[in-house]
């Protein structure tokens, strides 16, 4: 029993090493091998979990607290792939892809923030310009019925 569960600590260890190194890869081609790898090292989990599984249920074994702690850390990595094998499968330009802000980083997450505030500000001053249109509108057909009335509404026509 004690050599499974150095076995299980030293396939975490690996689990987790696998992992940092598929965050840190640069190219697709290295996630998918890292993935890959990291595909081979939870089965060989899995396997120990099924055989951590048969001693829990087994009579002669009295103490079974080392046997689920070491089940549940073999889930938790687990549920780890879970999430990594679902990221690597969300395609790229697909509508979850778009929509995972948070997986990008903090730089692209501040130059699409930036984009966003400049398209905000550059549609308020079309607003703004197509506001002071109208009104330019308003007072020059005003002034034309009007004739020559008004000094203010012919500052406020040179204004604009």
């Amino acid at each position: 029993m004690d050599r499974t569960y150095k076995k299980i600590q030293e396939g975490i260890e690996n689990f987790e090493d696998i992992e940092d190194k598929m965050n840190s890869a640069g190219t697709a081609a290295q996630k998918e091998k890292q993935e890959a790898d990291l595909k081979t090292q939870i089965k060989k989990l899995q396997r120990l979990r099924d055989q951590l599984k048969t001693w829990q249920t087994a009579s002669d074994i009295k103490d079974k607290a080392p046997i689920v702690e070491h089940r549940r850390l073999i889930e938790v990595q687990m549920e780890k792939f879970k999430v990594i094998e679902k990221e690597m499968k969300t395609k790229q330009y697909s509508t979850v892809g778009l929509i995972s802000h948070s997986k990008m980083d903090p730089r692209e997450q501040q130059r699409i923030a930036l984009i966003q505030w400049l398209q905000g500000k550059v549609e308020e001053l079309q607003q703004q310009v197509e506001t002071a249109e109208a009104e330019l509108e308003t007072l020059q057909a005003g002034a034309k019925k009007k004739g020559k009335a008004g000094e203010a509404g012919q500052a406020r026509t040179e204004l604009l």
